[in-house]
């Protein structure tokens, strides 16, 4: 059930949407576990012109980056599950995008099950709702 917010420094595509929704969607079902169908991705696209890093745009510095975030329910994955997800998750970037700058980052946020949600249910209700 998690969702993710993409910002990305290049121009709006259907095509660049589709291929990192592709990506993110195998790393964070076949790294965190989670499932495919209850997986939302949203993402915004950022002219380089409008993304600085160091005072400098990345249009300058000639530089691609890409951030973003993920929510997962708290305790669900391991420490070595989340390095792993964003080594990846870097690597896929760099490799879609081409020269993406160091500074491009990856936030994975552990919520609590009692804050978060979907449908109108939190995942702790689920949680209850699944016990004998």
């Amino acid at each position: 059930m998690p969702i993710l917010n993409v910002k990305v420094s290049q121009p709006a595509s259907a095509q660049l949407s589709t291929q990192i929704s592709e990506m993110l969607l195998e790393l964070t079902t076949r790294i965190l576990h989670k499932k495919r169908e209850l997986t939302s991705i949203a993402i915004d696209y950022i002219a380089p012109e409008h993304w600085t890093v160091g005072g400098s745009s990345l249009a300058v510095q000639g530089k691609n980056s890409f951030y973003f975030d993920i929510k997962v329910v708290d305790g669900t994955n391991t420490k070595d599950e989340k390095a792993q997800y964003i080594a990846e998750s870097f690597q896929a970037f760099e490799k879609l995008l081409g020269n993406v700058h160091d500074e491009s980052y990856i936030h994975i946020h552990d919520v609590r099950a009692e804050a978060y949600g979907f449908g109108g249910r939190t995942q702790e209700w689920r949680y209850i709702k699944a016990k004998p």
